[in-house]
């Protein structure tokens, strides 16, 4: 993605199933779970270089012993900083005791992060400030250990001002107005619940020492998060950790952010990718499963795991944008649906250089978008086989022609190159455009002079920034007769609110497109037409995304069209003209993750809505805020 934005955080959770002594025995140190859990977080570290943090729990320590860890990073290297803390922490233990080093009962009670329960999350801010207290796991502390809860999560929710009045309403006075702490206390407030009504059953029976063991082993998180989970909105895998040890990871009902476990006999392991557990814990990814919508995995004391139902699931609409571009393309799964994506713009693209193939040159940028050219090309090819065969059958060639059309290849260069080492985000908005200038350079020599034509693949176009500012003139330096470029994901229209950092609608190109277009036809009324119905529409509920009302009298290719006049800089001399992916091909690829609302502006929960009109209220007023 060109114009870089960011997205979903990364979980991590690791539960051992088995006494820290085994694993001391079988894997010959007591780093085991350290090294697996820097391991699946590293391998999650594009999901979040914000800031990072870990909470590792003791259970069934003595009375007296440290039982929680936790650290938490900003650093540009927060993980690296993470867990250098705790290998120095085990370094300086086998200093002092290397006789005891090996003992699982010395480690509990002397070294901190030797515990059986892990959470590790990896954030990306997308709003407020990157600081500690803004980054998980947060810690809701008691005395009693199963009061205790620790959480992180990859989510944002719609409805924090209801959340918040609802623990308001419940007595509580929340510290700030916070999806992360509302959910947090909102999970804590059943989770006392919880513990109160099985000590008020068993107060006159046994002692209140005894009564903690068993509410330790009786405690249901699932009817806990049941009662916590019922009037959340938006998309979310949250995942909690108890003081005495039980967990869960919770999935939201549209299935919008994605969360993947693997367990056996040694270990429950949860992550936010398939690829991080099988490269961590060398499984195969048949055995690695999805974690259903609406429901948990729930993990108790004991490690025993079950996957309980939650809140009745709804039409799955899993996020398109991680196949097309957030999560890692080794899952072979992504790997295949991106090359899909690329594969099934051929025809636009055919179209677009008028067949010919000669006097075109394929590329792409940036690297994200690779796989989607390798299916481009494949595309390609098969048409030139296609085309040869029709040669060869219905005409007589010439020898020098079937030479010529054997010889007919795509041709491929690496034309636009980024300096990785220009960081544009470094500095502030008012200067990042001149960076922006030359963040990429160029390959000059390859291309044949006001005769080819240049095609560019981008896995996406959202601002259109980077387009304007820096590649359309890199590439206009070449002296192409056309430029075109070629987004694998459709036009992106709509704010996002379940994660990624797309909440302000006037920062999209398309957006900016529409507006223009809406000036060409005379048609700015309807802007005051949906800024009223948006306003008449708050504090409703059910409401319609009316925000569509804008789009609806104009075609894909009209928008598209647009978006090459607005993007192509007046000193450009090459046609450009900007391909974009359809809503229906973008499902052909991705049939299992039809979560599409950033493009058609159908929100999976009715949250949605209410944050789309809401943006463009705020774009009405001219209100720089997000919208949720």
């Amino acid at each position: 993605m060109s114009d870089v934005i960011k997205h979903e955080c990364g979980i991590a959770f690791i539960r051992l199933r088995k006494p820290l002594q085994y694993y001391i025995d079988k894997y010959g140190t007591p780093m085991f779970a350290v090294n697996k859990m820097m391991l699946l977080m590293e391998k999650q570290h594009n999901r979040g270089q914000d800031g990072a943090g870990i909470v590792n729990i003791k259970i069934d320590v003595s009375p007296g012993t440290r039982y929680i860890s936790r650290y938490r990073s900003v650093d540009p290297r927060p993980i690296i900083e993470i867990f250098s803390k705790i290998t120095k922490r085990f370094k300086k233990a086998y200093k002092e005791n290397k006789d005891a080093f090996y003992d699982a009962n010395w480690l509990m009670e002397n070294v901190a992060f030797t515990g059986e329960v892990w959470l590790g999350h990896l954030r990306y801010g997308t709003h407020g400030k990157n600081s500690i207290e803004s980054t998980h796991p947060m810690l809701r502390q008691n005395n009693w250990r199963s009061r205790n809860l620790a959480v992180a999560g990859n989510f944002n929710m719609t409805n924090v001002d209801e959340l918040f009045d609802v623990l308001v309403r419940l007595g509580q006075h929340p510290k700030e107005m916070a999806d992360t702490v509302t959910v947090m206390e909102k999970i804590g407030h059943f989770l006392d619940i919880e513990n109160q009504e099985i000590f008020d059953k068993l107060k006159t029976q046994y002692s209140n020492q005894e009564i903690t063991n068993i509410i330790e082993n009786e405690i249901d998180l699932g009817r806990v998060l049941r009662r916590s989970c019922k009037d959340f909105d938006g998309g979310y895998a949250m995942a909690g950790v108890t003081g005495h040890g039980a967990s869960f990871v919770v999935r939201d009902p549209a299935g919008i952010r994605p969360t993947y476990y693997y367990a056996d006999e040694e270990v429950v392991v949860i992550a936010s990718e398939k690829p991080p557990i099988k490269t961590a814990f060398d499984v195969e990814y048949s055995e690695i499963k999805e974690i259903k919508p609406g429901y948990a995995l729930v993990i108790d004391k004991a490690g025993n795991f079950t996957e309980t139902k939650i809140l009745e699931p709804i039409q799955k609409k899993s996020c398109s944008f991680e196949r097309i571009y957030f999560s890692r393309g080794s899952d072979p799964d992504i790997y295949s649906e991106r090359r899909k994506l690329g594969t099934l713009l051929v025809p636009k693209i055919l179209k677009s250089i008028n067949f010919d193939i000669r006097n075109t040159i394929f590329s792409y940028i940036p690297n994200t978008a690779e796989t989607a050219f390798l299916g481009l090309l494949t595309g390609i090819e098969d048409y030139i086989i296609r085309l040869r065969k029709d040669v060869l059958i219905d005409n007589k060639p010439t020898l020098e022609s079937i030479d010529d059309l054997l010889a007919l290849r795509p041709r491929v260069e690496k034309l636009v190159v980024k300096d990785a080492k220009l960081r544009t985000f470094i500095t502030d908005d008012d200067h990042r455009d001149d960076l922006v200038e030359h963040v990429y350079d160029t390959t000059y020599e390859v291309v044949k002079k006001d005769r080819d034509t240049i095609v560019v693949v981008d896995d996406s176009i959202v601002r259109g920034t980077t387009l304007e500012k820096s590649i359309l003139k890199l590439l206009d330096k070449l002296r192409p007769k056309k430029i075109v470029i070629v987004s694998s994901a459709p036009q992106i229209r709509y704010p996002d609110c379940y994660g990624i950092d797309m909440s302000k609608m006037k920062e999209f190109v398309a957006f900016r497109a529409m507006l223009e277009l809406l000036k060409d036809h005379n048609m700015t009324y309807k802007l005051g037409e949906v800024y009223d119905k948006c306003v008449a529409s708050k504090g409703q509920k059910n409401v319609p995304n009316y925000v569509k009302e804008l789009y609806a009298p104009f075609t894909d290719e009209q928008i598209s069209a647009k978006i090459a006049e607005i993007v192509t800089p007046p000193e450009v001399k090459a046609k450009v003209e900007i391909v974009y992916q359809s809503v229906s091909s973008l499902h052909k690829a991705c049939p299992s993750h039809l979560g599409d609302w950033y493009f058609t502006g159908d929100y999976p929960t009715i949250g949605g809505n209410r944050v789309v009109n809401r943006a463009f209220v705020n774009f009405m007023e001219g209100k720089l805020v997000r919208a949720y």
